[in-house]
């Protein structure tokens, strides 16, 4: 009778079971159909007296049947000449239609006068952890190389910028596979393959994507537009640990903290006020500081939004008119930067300053823009102000690049960095 009661038991389990599925039998149909669809890029500089130098690979997917191209903005990056291949080897003139340094996206437009097999982006928010994925590019020159994984983890904060929310992936991508999609099962792209973490530059099973939730807004506003028409709030943001959780008597670390409105911004003229936590926005909760900043980001300029925040133990609400994020940009790109180790860099000028909602008083180098392609963007992003580099104070871009250089030339391992990152202020160690 036990083992009978055992035997039922099992048989009453199973259909908990039946759930798990496993891997396909093959992922021939879903290549077949979307390969046409994937592109090989190839860029080049010219030299004086025109002379091709500098040819990098990466990869890319044609969205539009008249030849419009997605890749990351570092394949194409300072390129003079672009090519596209195509999957049966046809090479193709393409020219830069608009990037996105921020998230790393670029359009391309092909020159040819016929229309091209194209693919459509899926839904990254429906991709749960352990779906199966499949991505296509441009390993090592290995054109239409294939590769599958499955999601291995979403919503990663890579620290490699603003826009941090990757979707994690063990199907193997390689240098070379830059800017090539990330399909989902229905052959839908949910991710532009962007970056890899390892330590030898080979695929370790830790690759990420940037996801099409995001990647589709952008390219769309870059196809419309030309650029990227992005809100502003005009603050400096930090997460709610657990040390600010109990100085300001708060029951749990959902929020983002307020360290300093920018004077004469949005949420300066809001009413938004230094260690205000921002709860939500819109209609969008904010769990964290990135919440705010993508929300922030997706609103259209000029509309203005509810936004609740907790002060001293009561919750508010406040109607912030959103600003345009390239607006206070623009004005900072008059500052001139310096290019360093996969670093932009740039003085603490007040145009920077109100950028990036840096406080007055800070002085360093301006960490403007990451080469997301760099090993640097795991260690500092976007907004990063540099005090110090190897003990010597950082006073000036060129001061930083001038020591990275220095430490180059006599193939130090490492170097120590002060950094402040909103109110917090940290050492680092790099590799030059």
């Amino acid at each position: 009778m036990i083992r009978l009661a055992f035997a039922l038991l099992l048989l009453l389990q199973l259909p908990s079971i039946a759930f798990a599925r496993g891997a396909p039998d093959s992922f021939a149909d879903l290549v077949e159909a979307v390969m046409p669809a994937v592109v090989n890029i190839s860029t080049s500089q010219n030299s004086q007296g025109n002379e091709r130098q500098g040819v990098s690979l990466g990869s890319g997917f044609i969205v539009t049947e008249d030849g419009v191209v997605v890749t990351n903005n570092h394949v194409i990056d300072n390129a003079d000449e672009i090519l596209v291949i195509l999957s049966d080897g046809t090479e193709l003139p393409a020219r830069l239609r608009a990037s996105d340094p921020l998230t790393d996206i670029a359009v391309l437009d092909i020159d040819a006068d016929r229309t091209f097999a194209n693919v459509s982006f899926g839904d990254s928010d429906a991709a749960r952890v352990g779906d199966w994925v499949v991505a296509i590019g441009n390993p090592f020159g290995l054109g239409g190389s294939v590769s599958a994984g499955i999601v291995s983890a979403r919503n990663r904060d890579i620290d490699s910028g603003l826009y941090d929310d990757f979707i994690q992936t063990d199907a193997a991508i390689n240098r070379g596979n830059s800017g090539g999609p990330l399909f989902d099962m229905s052959g839908r792209v949910i991710g532009v393959n962007t970056v890899i973490f390892s330590q030898t530059g080979g695929s370790v099973g830790v690759g990420f994507a940037v996801p099409s939730s995001l990647v589709q807004n952008v390219v769309d506003q870059l196809i419309e537009y030309g650029e990227t028409q992005r809100g502003f709030l005009g603050v400096t943001l930090n997460e709610v640990d657990n040390r600010v959780a109990r100085r300001l008597g708060l029951p749990d670390r959902r929020g983002a903290l307020v360290v300093r409105p920018t004077p004469g911004g949005p949420s300066d003229k809001a009413g938004l006020l230094p260690d205000d936590v921002i709860l939500r926005f819109g209609r969008a909760e904010i769990g964290e500081r990135r919440d705010l900043t993508r929300a922030v980001a997706e609103t259209p300029v000029g509309k203005t939004v509810p936004v609740t925040v907790l002060r001293g133990g009561e919750r508010l609400t406040l109607e912030v008119t959103v600003d345009r994020r390239e607006r206070a940009l623009a004005r900072a790109q008059g500052t001139p930067a310096i290019s360093a180790g996969g670093l932009t860099l740039q003085a603490a000028t007040e145009e920077v300053r109100e950028a990036y909602g840096l406080p007055k008083d800070v002085a360093g180098v301006v960490v403007t823009a990451v080469d997301p392609s760099s090993p640097i963007s795991q260690t500092l992003r976007q907004g990063d102000v540099i005090l110090e580099i190897g003990w010597d104070e950082a006073r000036e871009p060129a001061d930083v690049a001038r020591q990275l250089e220095r430490l180059r030339e006599v193939q130090a391992d490492a170097v120590q960095i002060l950094v402040q990152r909103g109110e917090r202020l940290f050492y680092e160690t790099i590799r030059p």
